[in-house]
């Protein structure tokens, strides 16, 4: 009994050696472990991942309203064209950029119906590369519909879904992808509408209201009279003329 004891504290010890004459591989080989443990998970849920269509998107992420943040490339009519710019796990950055495919979504902005002057606006405020964050509320095919946020400062961001809306530049409209009795759904159309108002109280963008000397105006071009004796002197001046 005692020569076993005594043998397998020889082994314990000679294993207590090689631990500590190997313990910097040891330690590589647990990080190694640990990193790759955390990059399946990662994997598992897409925080990792790089969405470059919208239905590339998983389907609670647009239920759970995730924010993801992504680069601007460009305004068009059909809305912002942006590259997503996925979470990035330290020491394995490079790795990931292996796993990225290319391609933009296309982002809308939700509950606005934009003005021509708001298309303007958007093209001459955001910048190309610039980083926006953008909340899902819902998709179709092709378009993302979300709440877009700019940074102003270190510690202020701009929501433009309210921004143009304040700034007299769309119009409030239904936040397609929400239901229409939901919470969130009623929360953020009071936003909008919030906006939208301050717009038409300070009459600006297209609230703004004609001077009564541009009313005058057009209602004397529009009369009827007025309007067959254009024709009567252009007809006399013809026909002067000849």
């Amino acid at each position: 009994m005692a020569e076993r004891r005594s043998g397998a504290a020889e082994g314990l010890a000679r294993f207590s050696e090689w631990a500590d004459a190997h313990l910097s591989l040891l330690r590589n080989l647990s990080a190694g472990m640990a990193v790759a443990g955390l990059l399946v998970l990662a994997r598992s849920v897409r925080m990792t991942a790089k969405f470059t269509n919208a239905l590339d998107i998983p389907v609670e992420f647009v239920e759970k309203n995730v924010k993801l943040r992504g680069k601007l490339h460009r305004v068009t009519e059909k809305g912002l064209e942006v590259e997503h710019i996925p979470i990035s796990i330290p020491f394995i950055a490079s790795i990931q950029r292996k796993w990225q495919s290319k391609g933009l979504l296309l982002v809308r902005l939700a509950g606005v119906e934009l003005a021509p002057s708001g298309m303007a606006w958007l093209q001459q405020e955001l910048k190309p590369k610039q980083m926006i964050w953008f909340q899902l509320l819902g998709r179709d095919n092709s378009a993302l519909a979300c709440l877009v946020l700019v940074n102003k400062s270190r510690f202020l961001s701009m929501c433009l879904n309210e921004e143009l809306l304040r700034q007299g530049l769309g119009r409030t409209a239904r936040i397609e992808g929400l239901h229409h009795d939901s919470r969130l759904y009623w929360k953020l159309h009071k936003r909008l509408l919030r906006a939208e108002l301050k717009a038409l109280k300070k009459n600006k963008g297209i609230w703004k209201e004609e001077s009564y000397s541009e009313r005058i105006r057009d209602r004397i071009s529009n009369n009827k009279f007025v309007q067959t004796l254009k024709q009567f002197v252009s007809w006399l001046r013809s026909s002067i003329q000849r």
